[in-house]
């Protein structure tokens, strides 16, 4: 995992355009276009908007649902910046990414600058059924344990399974239940309820009105209300140097 361990000291507009180039740079070496089925490789995301249509996500980032206490919040609250993630469980650069985000939390969110909130982003092209019992799974057990066990789940879910399509969820998913200490059984009643079907739906078209057509999709929200996008897994430095510039944010 790429890493930058300091960040030189240059002024806001020179960090800026930094920024764009690397991002631009970013998003055409890794862009990968959406085809149903279409999940494998080494690329940047499972799906990545072309060149042109990646800087054209901007106009629509203004469209995210505002940050409520309903949704799952990992760190300050009150931190200056926020990162939006729109995740897809089975996705194997969502499952990448985490770690990523992990790391941010380690460096950003312990001191309170960064904090991280997830929502639901399933693919139902590439994969089926899956993914959206998945992100379900986790609402319950948010339901069932709280915000910590919402995390727990998803930490939990990302470091034992496969991705693509490849999880057995009828045993996984009560095995992390059992796991992270919620009731097996008011897991699975939960799960079969479809309760939380209409809220993943919430997030799924709210990240496509946001301009996110692929996964791993982030929104980095400065202090003062400004937006930049982060599209696929992109490595630490790339995700470093976005909060730095939305920390000198006023």
């Amino acid at each position: 995992m790429e890493q930058e361990t300091t960040q030189p000291t240059i002024q806001k507009n020179n960090l800026a355009v930094s920024v764009a180039i690397v991002v631009a740079g970013a998003l055409i070496a890794g862009a990968v276009y959406w085809r149903a089925g279409e999940d494998k490789g080494s690329g940047a995301a499972v799906a990545l908007t072309s060149p042109q249509g990646g800087m054209e996500n901007t106009v629509g980032l203004e469209r995210m649902n505002p940050i409520e206490d309903s949704d799952h919040l990992r760190g300050n609250p009150n931190a200056p910046v926020k990162i939006v993630e729109y995740s897809d469980m089975e996705c194997p650069f969502c499952k990448r990414f985490h770690p990523t985000m992990q790391q941010v939390m380690e460096e950003y969110g312990k001191p309170g600058k960064v904090v991280w909130i997830y929502r639901h982003f399933p693919l139902d092209s590439l994969h089926p059924v899956k993914a959206r019992k998945e992100a379900v799974a986790a609402e319950c057990a948010n339901e069932l344990g709280g915000n910590e066990a919402f995390w727990k789940f998803v930490d939990r879910f990302f470091e034992l399974t496969p991705s693509n399509n490849q999880t057995n969820i009828e045993t996984v998913l009560p095995q992390i239940a059992r796991e992270i200490g919620v009731d097996e059984m008011k897991f699975g009643l939960c799960l079969a309820s479809g309760k939380y079907d209409q809220h993943i739906q919430d997030d799924v078209d709210n990240a496509i009105a946001t301009g996110g057509n692929g996964t791993p999709w982030s929104i980095v929200v400065a202090r003062n209300g400004k937006k930049y996008p982060l599209s696929g897994a992109q490595p630490y430095a790339t995700v470093k140097q976005l909060i730095d510039l939305a920390l000198q944010e006023k």
